[in-house]
């Protein structure tokens, strides 16, 4: 049971129980449900926080949450697309984004998808050193502006649940590599430098950004001083995380800005470098708290333990089984009803771990309940697989208006079959 003060602490959804069973008629759970109101309400207080830094742009961490429908949303109100692979491109591609809306930030890249990233007029965000050549070679070239990823190694101490040691992580190029990688660039043409690091995961702490912007505006004074290149984009990454917990609070993305633009002016404007545009890539801070999975309780369980079973499972949000991630759980309609049963809440898959929440103390949950599991919207689907044969949900947006409108249908048994389309039985296995 999470308390506060004595208390015990909810969190309130975006629907209510007469919404969400109006929406459950028409698609049965389990499916995930997006707040439009809320995506919008939260990019536009982003965008204001940073309104100081006349270049500043957000990029949207497509892998979050890669559907269409929310990044031609996020775009329609001023977004570009963190793309990490090719088919988060071709999303970018068929809705129209190109060119310097792209940043396309991926590690272990095959070759062909820098050159399709070239195709569309993306920037190359590179991760290693090694990586430059290899593009050089794709294309011919190198594009006019590129970026590079840094990692300066060691321990980033902040708060966070994710990954905060640097020296462990596969990404970026050392503080060496850096300046030796500008120079190359330099050499083969590239006219507009880059910078970009990503040192810790799902902070939830106003001071992720101003570290990592100090660390990143420093090295910006060292490499004007050793190789006379001037960096003329930042980009902060992401890492800025959100409360899953309810008694946590949240991130303050104006005390954020705030000290990110005190080290801006104390340490670049300072020695003479005034004119750097800043850039995000963030993609949990941007949906997470507006998306939940709704699901239906359709079974219990008495045994050493109390177990109610829904309708989802680990395909449907596996962070909960795969890290033991903490996801709040609302019984709709019982927002208001003492918490006095404990139980773990589990899914239908053949692995132990597949369980939402463990011994969790929630108001009695009846056969038929809808259950709405909090912050999903990023990292949520787009996790998911198909292990035991299970099919991926629904995606719905709740709109600003109270309607709704089904932006990814729920798979079917011959979605699960298709790439055996080349066989004899494919038939015969798509006819139920």
């Amino acid at each position: 049971m999470i308390f506060k003060e004595d208390r015990y602490l909810e969190k309130i959804p975006f629907v209510s129980l007469e919404k969400a069973q109006e929406i459950a008629k028409d698609y049965p759970t389990p499916f995930y449900l997006y707040d439009e109101k809320g995506i919008i309400e939260n990019v536009e207080a982003l965008k204001e926080a940073f309104s100081w830094n006349k270049g500043f742009k957000v990029y949207f961490a497509v892998k979050a949450t890669p559907n269409p429908f929310i990044v031609k949303l996020l775009h329609e109100h001023g977004c570009g697309c963190d793309c990490s692979s090719k088919t988060e491109l071709m999303i970018a591609k068929s809705l129209g984004i190109t060119g310097d809306e792209i940043m396309f930030s991926s590690n272990d890249t095959p070759t062909d998808e820098y050159e399709y990233c070239d195709s569309l007029g993306g920037i190359i965000n590179l991760d290693d050193i090694t990586q430059i050549a290899k593009v050089h070679k794709a294309l011919g070239r190198l594009p006019k502006k590129m970026f590079c990823r840094y990692n300066p190694g060691g321990v980033f101490n902040i708060s966070n649940d994710i990954m905060d040691t640097p020296a462990d992580a596969k990404y970026g190029m050392t503080t060496e590599q850096i300046y030796e990688a500008y120079r190359i660039l330099k050499d083969l043409g590239v006219e507009e430098f880059g910078i970009h690091a990503f040192l810790a995961s799902n902070t939830v702490t106003n001071d992720y950004y101003p570290k990592l912007a100090k660390i990143l505006f420093k090295l910006i004074v060292n490499i004007k001083e050793r190789t006379g290149i001037t960096i003329k984009y930042v980009n902060l990454s992401g890492g800025i995380g959100i409360p899953y917990y309810p008694y946590q609070d949240p991130n303050d993305i104006n005390e954020i800005s705030e000290r990110v633009k005190r080290a801006y002016d104390s340490i670049l404007v300072e020695n003479g470098i005034t004119d750097v545009a800043i850039c995000t890539e963030l993609g949990r801070y941007m949906l997470g708290p507006y998306g939940a999975l709704i699901t239906k309780a359709i079974n219990e369980k008495h045994t050493h333990k109390e177990y109610i079973g829904v309708d989802a499972c680990a395909v449907n949000l596996m962070r909960p089984a795969m890290y033991g991630a903490y996801h709040h759980i609302t019984v709709l309609g019982k927002e208001d009803e003492i918490a006095v049963h404990k139980y773990d809440i589990t899914g239908s898959l053949c692995e132990n771990n597949d369980k939402f929440a463990i011994d969790r103390v929630m108001p009695k949950i009846d056969m038929g309940d809808l259950l709405f599991i909090h912050d999903a919207g990023a990292h949520g689907f787009s996790m998911g697989y198909n292990y035991n044969g299970k099919l991926k949900s629904a995606e719905i947006l709740l709109k600003e208006d109270g309607s709704y409108q089904l932006i990814r249908r729920a798979e079917t048994p011959k979605d699960y079959f298709a790439t055996f389309d080349c066989f004899d039985f494919y038939d015969e296995l798509i006819k139920e």
